[in-house]
């Protein structure tokens, strides 16, 4: 279980939001919605141990998650707003980066987000929107329980949006976790929408 215990973010020096609490089991889903500045970005990041908190605690099975952060790191898979892609590589090189994987894997992972077919073009002739199924793809090859995500469908077609909520049912129904920020719907049965607008300073 992840549990947030009254967090609150700084971001320059602008307290963003407080007394964020909220807990999530295996299997469910946080949608994290309000408006721009509401601080989506600002609590995925710490939720991610990118940033520290300013208050509150983040606890990981009744531990301290932050308290080892290289651990903590190896419970989730963060995809950003930017899609981190290296546009001098191929595709498929661009997901064999963070460790080493098989051709095989990749190529499924890939499919995943239905650019298989473009595995050996370079990354750097894809489109916007196929870039973004690019970071999206290496949810696929993460076998971290926690799904972090800020605004996973910018770029999306319809067909892609469906395909990705067809990959979250699936690593929920296999225990996992996602916590997405998004501006945009997204079909998550059982999701708890989460008002950070509602925690603003």
């Amino acid at each position: 279980m992840l549990e947030a215990r009254s967090l609150a973010a700084i971001r320059g020096e602008r307290l963003v939001f407080r007394d964020v609490s909220f807990s999530l089991a295996s299997g469910g889903a946080l949608l994290l919605i309000g408006p721009n500045g509401a601080g989506k970005s600002s609590l995925i990041r710490l939720l991610a141990g990118l940033t520290p908190p300013a208050a509150g605690d983040l606890l990981w099975q009744g531990e301290n998650a932050l308290d080892d952060p290289p651990s903590h790191a190896t419970r989730l898979c963060f995809v950003g707003h930017m899609d981190a892609i290296k546009p001098g590589l191929t595709v498929a090189d661009n997901l064999g980066l963070a460790r080493k994987r098989t051709r095989g894997d990749i190529i499924a992972a890939l499919a995943t987000v239905d650019l298989d077919r473009f595995a050996d073009l370079p990354a750097r002739l894809l489109s916007s929107g196929q870039r973004r199924r690019l970071a999206l793809s290496r949810l696929a090859l993460s076998d971290a329980p926690l799904w972090l995500l800020d605004e996973p469908t910018t770029g999306l077609d319809a067909a892609s949006v469906r395909r990705l909520e067809r990959n979250f049912a699936g690593h929920r129904a296999r225990g996992g976790m996602v916590i997405a920020a998004t501006h945009l719907p997204l079909d998550l049965p059982g999701a708890v929408p989460f008002d950070l607008s509602r925690m603003a300073a």
